[in-house]
């Protein structure tokens, strides 16, 4: 998605990769084995540090419920690295078949609604005074959130080859920091 929209990237592994990056995207994916593998390749305390001193972070699906302060429906040994003032349920929407695309409005994005893809996706369960809404579903369920250089989505955007989110986290917590 970075590329699509002309902005170079490359993957983070070492802390010293982390140092070099100006914002990072935390994907999709499983967010237990996220957290595990941070853990053994000695990423967990620097991504903490990272977040926690200002880099811009963009967490989708799994990479939102690792920047939740809380979660409901973890494992009993599932850490986060936190920053996000929110609770975030997993898999809030059921299993893969469960799965759908709607469009969304998405506060700061212009151009109509958001295409998202929601794929055993999480919710925000709550949403603390630190934090800002930024879309929400027609039954309310809160689903992408801000709070200082954080920005956390329920849903995939690439999916459906949307790119304004991308773009979104990259004007305003990137190139603005």
């Amino acid at each position: 998605m970075l590329e699509r929209i002309g902005v170079s990237s490359s993957k983070v592994r070492t802390p010293s990769e982390l140092a070099g990056v100006d914002g990072l995207i935390l994907p999709g994916g499983e967010s237990t084995t996220i957290s595990k593998l941070a853990r053994i390749f000695d990423m967990f305390e620097p991504l903490q540090a990272a977040i926690s001193q200002g880099l811009p972070v963009f967490g989708t699906c799994a990479g939102l419920i690792l920047l939740a302060d809380k979660i409901i429906d973890g494992t009993s040994d599932q850490e986060t690295f936190g920053g996000l003032d929110a609770v975030v349920r997993r898999n809030a929407f059921g299993g893969q078949t469960e799965s759908f695309e709607t469009e969304l409005a998405f506060e700061g994005i212009d151009g109509g609604p958001v295409e998202a893809a929601f794929i055993r996706a999480p919710v925000i369960e709550s949403v603390g005074p630190k934090a800002k809404v930024l879309s929400s579903l027609p039954n309310g369920k809160v689903v992408a959130i801000r709070q200082d250089n954080l920005l956390g989505i329920s849903f995939h955007p690439e999916i459906s080859g949307e790119t304004r989110v991308h773009e979104y986290f990259v004007r305003e917590f990137v190139e603005s920091k």
